[in-house]
């Protein structure tokens, strides 16, 4: 599983007019499953965003979680994060989990970090053609591979 994580002022999702999901300070997370990734994944990931410390405390320097301070979390599905552009000109996506399977670790992730305890957690619209726009802060963007492939 992997995930590009930002550190947002604020962040929001829509599908056409329809807003599906909106943060003020926190964290968008762009989620992307692959073959083969199973709840162990999954787990790495939502801890890795419960608790990164990359929000600035009194000192100024980043050493608090987005459970520290309270923040909102965007989870945003993104097959893409799987794509191979090695090869060629068009990426290829053989590497992103099908659809049925990667819709269930979406909406599980979405539980677990409510179970972690993100005090806000929002979402896209897991296959939809989205907008997303954010803010972001610092900028500070981090990149997970459950696989430690980065």
């Amino acid at each position: 599983m992997r995930a590009v994580i930002q550190r947002v002022s604020r962040a929001r999702v829509t599908v056409g007019e329809r807003e599906t999901g909106a943060i003020g300070p926190g964290l968008l997370v762009l989620l992307g499953a692959g073959q083969g990734d199973t709840a162990a994944d999954l787990q790495y990931i939502v801890d890795k965003v419960a608790n990164l410390r990359i929000f600035a405390d009194d000192a100024g320097k980043m050493n608090r979680s987005v459970l520290d301070v309270a923040g909102g979390v965007l989870v945003v599905s993104q097959f893409t994060l799987h794509g191979d552009a090695r090869q060629g000109r068009r990426p290829g996506f053989t590497g992103a989990l099908e659809p049925v399977a990667a819709r269930a670790l979406y909406e599980q992730s979405l539980d677990a970090l409510r179970r972690a305890g993100v005090a806000q957690v929002q979402a896209g619209e897991f296959a939809a053609d989205m907008a997303v726009e954010l803010v972001n802060d610092g900028p500070v963007t981090i990149l997970l591979d459950s696989r430690r492939g980065f």
